[in-house]
């Protein structure tokens, strides 16, 4: 077997021998592939079809110990690392040009305590299989809207859904974490454990270490909820999105309505008149007694005259995966962020100009509405720093082509910067792109000091930096 070349962490090259290789793959029980196996080419594949990246090495990781003889090994080798759970995150940052990638996605085991109504969690694990065996006992945490989206690094940036409202974000839920930090150690995390670690984690992505397993408290949801479609045609874009603001300031916790702008799908409940033409859709979820949401989804109905809806009683887990066709892996993608803590008539109007341009018919923006128990965490209570965030905007720029790229990524930066006058110039980190690095300071805001001496402290020499980076408060002063 010849040497193998990978990327060390100053951006240069070096070799390993097959002795080595062999140390490696011994500690790994899953296995390790290179390019010259099967399954290397599936393995490398991340959700975002723009990234094309091929890592020296994918350490196919069963459990916490695998991942800590990944670790030690890429530290003692100073080798580019990248850690990979779902793989859905926008800027792929699960895999790096000859970098050791440290794989997760195996690890998708969950295990539920209905009595103590808690979550044990592997970090391979997807939203759907959470929802799949919490719903079984009529229990749940507020997780993302993609089912295929890994529950890690949801949790890592934050984490908010349907159930915000009402039981705060995915990271407020988080009861305690095994994480596998630069030094290799193995450290269970928890608000009485490495609690400074554990602030960290919680917003702070994957700057800090490998989490293997997560615990998190649930709720009791459904299984049957109210939820549904109501889609308006586009000339009426003013008027419904001023209803909807309206409505949702005193909207209950229970009640969750988002708006999309796009081009209307080929839904069998829309008539094909309207199939491809520009739309304004409220995707709604009420997680509390049925007559209730059906009450309240009626004032839905009554923005203006809908062309069309789709509401009534249906399983949670269900409407989880409602929206995976519209968001299936291997397209191209590039996505732009805003948070609001207001919905004013100019932000509604620059938002009607970017959806009246709209560069294909996959590309949207959608306004997810927050607020509730979310916002009342303090802002230095966790990592995350975004809870004056009442909404927050993803302009969805998603296609199929490469030569369409300029136009895509021209329109999603045109409504970013029109829309920019209304935000709170904080951010999401979930939703920030691999071109958006001069943003993460803002997106941690007062939190970012604190960050950057705990990645000092916990990662002195950025180990972990494949994510939206935060630098050694020692490696920041000297840059």
């Amino acid at each position: 077997m010849q040497h193998l070349t990978y990327q060390t962490l100053d951006g240069s090259r070096a070799a390993l021998s097959p002795d080595e290789l062999d140390a490696l793959a011994q500690g790994i029980r899953g296995g390790v592939l290179t390019a010259a196996d099967a399954d290397y080419e599936q393995a490398r594949r991340v959700w975002n079809g723009m990234v094309d990246r091929h890592p020296a090495l994918i350490a196919r990781c069963l459990g916490a110990q695998d991942v800590r003889h990944a670790v030690d090994f890429a530290r003692s080798h100073r080798m580019l690392l990248s850690v990979r759970s779902g793989g859905h995150h926008i800027a792929g940052n699960a895999v790096a040009d000859g970098a050791l990638m440290v794989d997760l996605s195996l690890m998708r085991t969950v295990r539920i305590d209905p009595e103590q109504r808690t979550a044990r969690v592997g970090a391979g694990a997807l939203l759907g299989d959470l929802d799949h065996e919490a719903q079984g006992v009529g229990l749940a945490t507020p997780l993302g809207i993609n089912s295929t989206t890994g529950v890690a690094g949801l949790c890592l940036g934050g984490g908010f859904g349907w159930l915000t409202r009402k039981y705060g974000m995915t990271i407020d839920n988080l009861l305690s974490a095994d994480v596998v930090t630069a030094d290799g150690q193995l450290r269970v995390v928890s608000a009485t454990q490495e609690p400074e670690l554990f602030w960290a984690i919680r917003g702070g992505g994957g700057n800090f270490g490998v989490v293997t397993s997560f615990e998190f408290r649930l709720h009791p949801v459904g299984p049957q909820v109210y939820a549904g479609l109501v889609v308006y045609p586009f000339a009426q874009a003013r008027r419904v999105l001023q209803a909807w603001r309206d409505f949702a300031a005193g909207a209950p916790r229970e009640l969750s309505v988002w708006t999309v702008l796009r081009q209307a799908p080929p839904l069998p409940f829309l008539p094909e008149s309207i199939h491809g033409k520009e739309v304004v859709v409220f995707a709604l979820v009420h997680n509390g007694d049925p007559d209730e949401g059906e009450r309240l989804a009626a004032r839905v109905l009554e923005f203006g005259e809908p062309v069309g809806s789709m509401l009534g009683t249906q399983p949670y887990a269900g409407f989880q995966t409602a929206f995976d066709p519209l968001l299936t892996p291997g397209a191209r993608n590039y996505w732009k962020s805003h948070n609001f803590a207001e919905i004013g008539d100019e932000l509604i109007d620059a938002l009607i100009h970017g959806a009246s341009n709209l560069p294909g018919p996959e590309c949207e923006a959608f306004i997810a509405q927050l607020g509730g128990a979310m916002g009342e965490v303090a802002e230095t209570d966790t990592a995350y720093a975004g809870r004056d965030a009442n909404f927050v905007m993803n302009v969805h720029g998603r296609w199929q082509d490469a030569a369409d790229d300029d136009k895509v990524r021209d329109w999603a930066r045109g409504v970013f910067r029109d829309t920019a006058p209304f935000a709170t110039g904080g951010g999401y980190v979930n939703f920030l792109t691999e071109d958006e690095e001069s943003r993460v300071d803002s997106a941690y805001a007062q939190n970012y000091a604190r960050l950057q001496q705990l990645k000092q402290r916990f990662d002195p020499d950025n180990l972990f930096r494949m994510n939206p980076n935060i630098a050694p408060a020692a490696l920041a002063r000297t840059a």
